[in-house]
């Protein structure tokens, strides 16, 4: 039997090494996974593509719908559906460019005024 420097059999050495090393391994898995977000999938991108697809479809469907009622009780055909389609194609445009993150969303704060700083009376 081959003795380590340690006096432990060199076999009971290597398999306590391995063990070691596959605690650190699986640990460093979990970190990784932790980083990426373990809630993901492989999947997620055609998951990604499939809700912008299904954004933009949306957004044209109900313009399309919206311009053909207008069309049939008005009787305005075919204008109301010429231009409530170009709105929903804007419409469904934005909300891709919303959900991929290319446009931010708008801010209920922007337009409200700034405080005004406190006037001093002495100047006047």
């Amino acid at each position: 039997m081959v003795m380590g420097s340690d006096g432990a059999p060199e076999g009971d050495r290597i398999d306590a090494r391995l063990k070691e090393l596959k605690d650190r391994l699986e640990a460093e898995r979990r970190r990784d996974a932790e980083r990426r977000g373990s809630g993901r999938s492989d999947n997620s991108g055609m998951g990604q593509a499939l809700k912008l697809g299904s954004e933009f479809v949306a957004g044209v469907l109900v313009g399309a719908g919206l311009g053909y009622a207008i069309d049939y009780y008005v009787g305005t055909s075919p204008w109301g559906l010429i231009v409530f389609l170009l709105l929903g194609f804007a419409a469904g445009l934005l909300n891709v460019l919303r959900a991929a993150g290319m446009v931010a969303e708008p801010d209920p704060h922007r337009f409200k005024r700034p405080p005004e700083p406190p006037r001093d009376d002495k100047d006047t």
